[in-house]
């Protein structure tokens, strides 16, 4: 038995012919991949990452330690023109960014040594697409209009053409509203997943939160705040056991479709599109003035401004959303108009309150 000879990147060595250099191109995106799933990175964001550096070193007049910021900016305005979505064009930016992050970090010295090259970002500030969040901001309906929206939906419920439907999307847009849970995280919840054992107001178990940059699945522990310890036995109790008789399978999505499982002999999970649908079919109805506008991850949205301005601190907030970063729970935040007015009220208050002053 043979060892394969194992290339080094730091080896001295010339790149004599193109084959060389496509290999040494090659190798080095190897390394980037590697590196991707050293650092526990879903085989599918691996892959994605993978497809996109190579799509913008096709794109390349030359090797692809040789680009610049002009070649950047005709690779993204190309993918404007053809059609690409904001949220598209913008993580391939990212992806692009990110691989020549590493590119400097790890390999600038080999690739000078190899070429004569210096590597250089061709993202940079000017061309570098706006995040998400700045491209779309979420103002969520206000406390009136919410509550005006699910008190009408809740009284619909039971003059309902299909009870059981309505009552389950009604069930999901509260979780929504009350706990901020995202779709996947809900339509992905079995009945095991609810804890009413754990703390004070029992706890959803979480399994299929959303992990940052690829990652996968990021479990976190919900605790029913908000009434929706209240939604939930509601939910178990009354509504559950009228799908299927398997209510009492711990394994059995919390939130059915009609459909049965005759493989699993259960109900099979509900999609996300009839969730959508049902959310975007009530908010017409009874909140006409949002209609279009009104989505799942708006009252996520909402959730978070309410339970803030109700006074929760931040970093409750960002384990209850499941978020990696606490300046991603901020862009949540949509306080009142006098929100600053009552802070500094209040600010005073204590202030006078601490060294005895007359109000």
């Amino acid at each position: 038995m043979t060892l394969a000879v194992v290339r080094n990147l730091s080896s001295p060595r010339g790149l004599r012919t193109q084959q060389e250099t496509e290999d040494f191109e090659q190798e080095i995106v190897d390394q980037y991949a590697l590196s991707m799933a050293a650092a526990g990175l879903t085989d599918g964001h691996v892959g994605n990452a993978r497809t996109v550096v190579i799509d913008f070193a096709r794109s390349l007049p030359g090797p692809f330690w040789t680009a610049t910021c002009d070649d950047a900016d005709r690779f993204l305005t190309g993918l404007r023109r053809e059609g690409n979505s904001a949220n598209t064009w913008a993580g391939k930016a990212g992806l692009i960014a990110q691989f020549y992050d590493f590119l400097i970090t790890r390999y600038q010295g080999d690739i000078h040594a190899l070429t004569g090259s210096v590597v250089e970002q061709p993202i940079d500030e000017f061309n570098r697409p706006p995040g998400r969040h700045q491209a779309e901001v979420r103002i969520p309906p206000s406390d009136a209009e919410v509550d005006q929206l699910f008190t009408q939906w809740r009284a619909s419920v039971v003059d309902a053409r299909k009870y059981l439907p309505a009552a389950r999307n009604y069930f999901a847009a509260s979780l929504w509203r009350r706990l901020g849970l995202r779709m996947n995280e809900t339509v992905m919840l079995d009945i095991r997943d609810w804890r009413p054992d754990l703390g004070e107001f029992g706890k959803l178990h979480v399994r299929y939160g959303k992990g940052s940059r690829g990652r996968g699945p990021e479990p976190r522990l919900v605790p029913a705040i908000n009434g929706a310890d209240r939604l939930i036995d509601w939910w178990l109790a009354e509504v559950r056991h009228q799908f299927d008789s398997d209510w009492s399978d711990p394994d059995a999505p919390m939130l059915p479709s009609e459909r049965h499982d005759a493989d699993l002999n259960r109900c099979r999970r509900v999609g996300d599109d009839a969730l959508r649908a049902a959310l975007t079919q009530q908010t017409k109805l009874w909140l006409p003035a949002w209609a279009g506008r009104l989505t799942p991850h708006v009252l996520r949205h909402y959730c978070a401004s309410s339970l803030y301005g109700d006074g929760m601190d931040l970093k409750a907030l960002q384990e209850l959303l499941g978020h990696e970063w606490l300046s991603t729970t901020t862009r949540y935040i949509h306080v009142r108009s006098d929100h600053i007015e009552r802070s500094w009220a209040q600010a005073n208050q204590r202030l006078e309150a601490r060294f005895g002053l007359e109000v």
